[in-house]
């Protein structure tokens, strides 16, 4: 069963070569030319996004009922990006250790709806609230971690994370004022708190770099 819910779901970055600012998306079939690939009809923005998080919901309906398990579908959209959500009981199977089952879902659920539409989803999938109480928890974190800084001024280290709670984090301590940034390698990538008064913390894009200026040297780095 389909619903719709009000509620926002997490924004996470995957990787570099998956995520953007922007949707990634075929011009032709996205208004682009009058039909898109494989005579598809152009849509708007909008319109995909609603087309994506039907064919998402159908997908997973379907998966349900071959595991034998209960849950409603809700679906949302959170600026240029699909949610859907899988709302139930006893739904911890479909999470896994660290979620690492969710995630391999949400990839499965967007190579489904890539195939309908012709084009490139960044689709984020929920199960039983997950992603939005690790959200909550992260968000703690990296808001301890900027006040760790700021009082030590001296850098602090997380430990690795998926790129989605990578993002939560960045997000968090961005609001708190200060700059961060990724290393390492997955799936050992970690964030770095960087300490400094007036920083205002962004995740740079790979490729990017902020220039240096009175407030410190140049950070490059991305989720």
């Amino acid at each position: 069963m389909a619903s719709t819910t009000d509620e926002p779901l997490d924004r996470d970055r995957d990787a570099a070569s998956d995520e953007g600012t922007a949707v990634a998306v075929d011009a032709a079939a996205v208004d682009g030319d009058e039909s898109g690939e494989q005579g598809r009809p152009r849509l708007s923005l909008a319109d995909l996004l609603e087309r994506e998080g039907e064919v998402a919901a159908d997908y997973l309906e379907g998966l349900l009922d071959i595991v034998d398990a209960d849950g409603d579908i809700d679906m949302d959209v959170e600026g240029d990006r699909a949610v859907v959500s899988i709302v139930g009981d006893r739904l911890r199977h479909l999470v896994g250790p660290d979620g690492a089952v969710l995630d391999a879902l949400q990839e499965l659920t967007r190579l489904a709806v890539a195939r309908e539409t012709g084009v490139r989803s960044r689709l984020m999938l929920d199960v039983g609230g997950h992603r939005a109480r690790r959200r909550a928890d992260l968000t703690v974190i990296g808001t301890k971690a900027a006040e760790e800084a700021i009082a030590t001024g001296e850098p602090v280290s997380l430990a690795p994370m998926s790129a989605f709670e990578r993002k939560v984090v960045h997000d968090a301590i961005a609001a708190a004022g200060l700059r961060s940034e990724s290393e390492g390698v997955e799936p050992h990538r970690f964030v770095v708190v960087l300490p400094g008064a007036g920083q205002i913390g962004l995740a740079v894009p790979d490729g990017l770099a902020v220039p240096a200026g009175p407030a410190g040297p140049a950070v490059s780095g991305e989720v």
